[in-house]
């Protein structure tokens, strides 16, 4: 008998159906891949299941029985647990009240829990840390601890492996295993296909709100489910010898700052260049510092005296904060696409003119409405944005079609360097290489590229040197040539750590 079943479940939004006809069975103990592009109606499907929206048609049973669920609560009372890509965490309440507040536990319970669970799945997180402290994927690290919380009987995980250094992940992969032996279900939600053919016993399609197909994906090479997922084949970037220039756009010299926040991670004489006409990726483990170092590099947090240097484009801007950087030619795609890159409330076009603004988008201090409008329609032709036009809120559109939007205002700004942190979090296959090859675009330009990323696949495809942070220290930067999976993930891991300190 199914732990789970579906039948008919259909959803819609306004004119738009983000669900039609929906049919899933879900057995005790299986591991099943949900696939899709962003928007396809993924995560809506899984609100339904956990309670967090209501389908307009269709059923539900649980173990045999009619399930009817109204709310998050009531989901986790029958043995539910889910893992958000965009995180529901209460940002000024610490890790350990945010596990406590959602399991009915006392602060010292979920405490001992997040240690237990830190310590057995590599997820460590100080649980007294606040939550609007932590990095994208410290964030996720809470939801994934939070929902093991009491023993769930379906648990759902989006994009759980984000979190994790390649070494740690076989290790995690034992751990669901070790969960579905036990009789739990997973529902497992990844774009990297390579973890869906080595995990999950079944993989679910979808594509524009309906199931295409369900395969077996250890039968199903990475091409044919890539291609049922979008409906056509998946280039990858397309890489030429491009001419890197004698002298760095960016140049960093021993930068030491330490985190405001307690739990944080300080930056330990940080150094690296990034010549025109190349991408330098830096890979690890979210957490060892990098946020803090985004934030140094595009003005954020400006140098203070004796914290170290940073020349671009061979003026020094240290001490400069984020407007003059920007106006010498620096743009910047943030960590957090929903906090930082937007404002969910604000329409596409209102959304652009955040930065778009030094673009001639305002003139005496009054917005030029067909400059801004064009400029939006720009943004969304060239980075193909699914969407309902430059008035639709920044909130309607998926996480990955956000996020395509966001890289095209700052493409659109002409920078000599653009600076993108996670580009590719929680994107589709198809949204990542159109991403990829924007920023190999620009390399081809002679422009500079940095890119801060836990996505290591997504770093080996398209930069020209790697480095790694860990702790806060940075690595010697490795030739794409000689950066081998083991390797980067052996430094991810900590094995340079000694040698650095020793250095």
């Amino acid at each position: 008998m199914a732990l789970l079943e579906l039948c008919g479940i259909t959803k819609s939004f306004g004119a738009v159906t983000a669900a039609q006809s929906l049919d899933l069975s879900i057995q005790p103990g299986e591991i099943h891949a949900i696939l899709g592009e962003n928007g396809a109606g993924k995560s809506t499907l899984m609100k339904i299941i956990y309670g967090v929206l209501q389908a307009d048609a269709g059923t539900m049973s649980w173990d045999g029985q009619p399930l009817h669920i109204e709310n998050p609560a009531q989901a986790r009372a029958y043995g539910i647990g889910m893992v958000f890509q965009h995180f529901s965490l209460f940002e000024t309440l610490t890790v350990a009240e945010n596990v406590a507040l959602s399991s009915g536990v006392s602060v010292a319970r979920a405490t001992t829990h997040i240690e237990r669970s830190g310590a057995r799945f590599g997820l460590e997180i100080p649980a007294a840390a606040k939550v609007h402290a932590l990095s994208q994927g410290e964030r996720q690290r809470v939801e994934i601890i939070r929902a093991l919380m009491g023993d769930p009987k379906l648990i759902i995980m989006d994009e759980p492996t984000s979190v994790l250094a390649p070494t740690a992940i076989p290790g995690f992969f034992g751990i669901v295993r070790d969960l579905a032996a036990a009789g739990c279900a997973v529902l497992f939600i990844s774009h990297k296909l390579s973890e869906i053919r080595t995990l999950c016993h079944t993989a679910t399609v979808m594509r524009r709100g309906q199931i295409v197909a369900t395969v077996d994906p250890t039968e199903t090479s990475q091409a044919d489910l890539a291609r049922l997922m979008i409906g056509r084949d998946i280039p990858h970037p397309k890489r030429a010898v491009a001419t890197v220039s004698d002298t760095p756009i960016l140049k960093v010299t021993d930068v030491t700052v330490a985190d405001d926040n307690p739990f944080g991670t300080t930056l330990k004489d940080v150094s690296l260049t990034v010549h025109g006409g190349e991408i330098v990726g830096i890979a690890g483990i979210s957490g060892n510092g990098q946020q803090l170092l985004a934030h140094v590099l595009s003005g954020e947090i400006p140098l203070s005296p004796g914290q170290g240097d940073i020349v671009f484009d061979g003026r020094p801007v240290g001490r400069h904060g984020v407007a003059e950087r920007r106006a010498a030619g620096l743009a910047y795609v943030p960590e957090d696409r929903q906090a930082q890159g937007s404002v969910p409330e604000l329409s596409l076009t209102e959304n652009a003119l955040l930065t778009g603004h030094m673009a001639g988008l305002i003139q005496h201090g009054l917005i030029r409405r067909a400059a801004a409008t064009a400029f939006s329609e720009r943004c969304i032709d060239d980075m193909d944005v699914r969407c309902a036009g430059t008035g639709a809120e920044a909130r309607s559109l998926s996480g990955g079609n956000l996020q395509k939007f966001i890289v095209g205002r700052e493409l659109a700004l002409t920078p000599r360097l653009l600076i993108a942190a996670q580009p590719t979090w929680g994107v589709d296959i198809g949204a990542a290489q159109a991403i990829h090859q924007k920023l190999v675009d620009l390399r081809q330009d002679g422009l500079g590229v940095l890119v801060i990323s836990d996505e290591l696949d997504d770093l080996l495809e398209i930069s020209d040197r790697i480095h790694v942070m860990f702790r806060g220290q940075l690595s010697a930067s490795i030739p794409r040539a000689e950066a081998r999976e083991d390797v980067i993930g052996a430094l991810m891991a900590g094995s340079f750590a000694e040698a650095v300190a020793a250095s």
